[in-house]
């Protein structure tokens, strides 16, 4: 008993020692998740809204477009991440200036984001009763209307909770992009949990993803509880 004692207060001793490197990582991680989100948000975004309006049936209906739309969302969706980081470090040294580190990490986490949650988008937009966009057709609005005020409006609690999944999705691609050098969460477990098999830090790690995820979760689920007004 004595020796397990010693050994639990050996553990508490380096998991304080290591706040300091463990608080630095995670805001290397938050950085990462917060650029791309906004990516996601200011460009898959509008180009899910632009997926759902050239599909087929809708009011700006255009296959070609739909088409090659599809086709380039799909084909970046198609990349498992690793290899899209990979992939895109000349493109990462060009807006990044380097190769490594959390804004470098951010850029394929960017890519990565946008096609995923413009189709999230152009799903939840597709829920909304057709019946509703007729109605605005009927009544004069106009195309920028009917998006703003119309689909935007009614599909707001679905678009919420795909950005929380989104959200959740990307944590865990930013911890991939800790392997090779992209920092954050991470790069911290691999560094000392894995290279130099130091479980308790992995253990730690482990439960600050666990925090984030959850919190996200709570946070997504209440707000889109909130503003759904069916």
């Amino acid at each position: 008993m004595p020796d397990y004692d010693l050994q639990l207060a050996q553990t508490a001793a380096h998991i304080v020692a290591m706040l300091p490197e463990m608080w630095t990582a995670l805001g290397e991680t938050l950085t990462m998740l917060a650029i791309g989100l906004s990516a996601a948000l200011l460009i898959g975004g509008p180009l899910g809204i632009v997926l759902f309006l050239v599909a087929d049936g809708q009011s700006l209906q255009n296959r070609p477009a739909a088409l090659v739309l599809g086709w380039l969302v799909n084909t970046v969706r198609s990349f498992p991440f690793i290899i899209l980081l990979v992939a895109l470090v000349p493109f990462t040294r060009v807006i990044a200036g380097t190769s490594i580190g959390p804004l470098a990490a951010a850029v394929p986490l960017s890519f990565a984001a946008i096609p995923y949650f413009a189709r999230m988008v152009e799903q939840a937009l597709r829920e909304v009763p057709r019946g509703v966009i007729e109605a605005a057709h009927a009544m004069g609005a106009s195309e920028i209307q009917i998006v703003l005020r119309v689909l935007l409006v009614e599909a707001r609690s679905g678009l919420v909770l795909a950005l929380m999944v989104l959200s959740i999705s990307f944590l865990s691609y930013s911890a991939v992009a800790g392997v090779v050098g992209g920092g954050g969460i991470g790069d911290l477990a691999i560094r000392y949990g894995y290279y130099r098999f130091e479980t308790d830090i992995m253990v730690a790690t482990v439960a600050i993803l666990i925090v984030l995820v959850q919190l996200i979760q709570f946070g997504g689920n209440r707000v889109a509880r909130r503003i759904d007004k069916r």
